[in-house]
């Protein structure tokens, strides 16, 4: 539940953004001053804006439950333990970092860590489910050492990816409310340098694929998932570059983003397993 609301968070934050309701709620932690909820003055901007705030509450109950939840098995799963502390720790930082970035305007910078962080809570949330189903064991290599250098290498090109996806969406022209324009950054050619990686990221995806095939490795699925969401997401990335980046298209764009990272990390923890199992 806590992996599945993460991404919700991500769809809600990205409409928020697109939709201009940036500012809807202009105070924080209060929506607006001496209201914690949207007042009649405001606009339905600030019904999307205090949305998606709302489900900052779920978020941090279900985070907490299972910190708790692993805290009573920590002697026996230190790694689940470790892994729940993380997302904990992060997703109260983020309801500090949303704060901040409401009193700053929708800094484009602020705005970018703050995605960026809510990407590496989806994946250690995925790493945690991952990791949840196995026994609690040294880990070995289950694949030749070249594949394995290969997946890291896919690794990098990907976040690569998604760094220069994030610095193209902060100079693009959601920014979060209509009064903020966001300038200094080439749009365009920002598309063009986060596609580039991406490119490469889809040629080394494909590699992995034929080789995993053929050996009949354990990330065989997981890599099939990660290449499926991958082309989906390049084909949505073509197509708001080139018909002006509607928000409906950049928002699912967003939404994969997380989808592809998460598929990508449990490719990576495919690489090893348990000695015991």
């Amino acid at each position: 539940m806590s992996f599945v609301l993460n991404v919700v968070i991500i769809g809600t934050g990205g409409a928020v953004r697109l939709t201009g309701s940036g500012l809807g709620c202009p105070n924080w932690p209060l929506c607006a001053p001496g209201s914690l909820i949207p007042t009649e003055e405001l606009t339905y901007h600030s019904l999307i804006e205090f949305g998606n705030r709302t489900l900052s509450g779920p978020l941090l109950v279900f985070a907490l439950l299972v910190f708790l939840l692993s805290l009573r098995i920590r002697e026996q799963r230190r790694d689940l333990f470790t892994i729940s502390a993380v997302v904990l720790g992060l997703v109260l930082l983020q309801a500090v970092i949303g704060g901040v970035v409401v009193w700053m305007h929708l800094n484009a910078n602020l705005v970018s860590v703050h995605y960026a962080i809510s990407l590496a809570i989806v994946c250690i949330t995925a790493a945690y489910l991952a990791r949840m189903y196995e026994v609690a064991a040294p880990r070995e290599l289950v694949v030749p050492k070249s594949f394995m250098i290969l997946t890291h290498v896919t690794t990098v090109a990907m976040a690569i990816t998604v760094i220069f996806g994030v610095i193209t969406t902060g100079s693009g022209p959601h920014s979060g409310d209509a009064t903020i324009q966001r300038d200094g950054v080439d749009a365009t050619l920002m598309s063009h340098i986060h596609a580039w990686p991406g490119y490469a990221a889809l040629a080394l995806t494909l590699v992995l694929l034929v080789l995993a095939a053929k050996d009949k490795l354990r990330p065989l699925r997981w890599i099939i998932a990660l290449l499926a969401v991958l082309i989906l997401q390049i084909v949505l990335g073509v197509y708001q570059a080139r018909n002006g980046l509607p928000a409906l298209v950049v928002g699912a764009h967003m939404i994969l983003a997380t989808l592809t990272t998460a598929a990508m990390t449990l490719v990576v923890l495919r690489l090893k397993r348990p000695v015991a199992q």
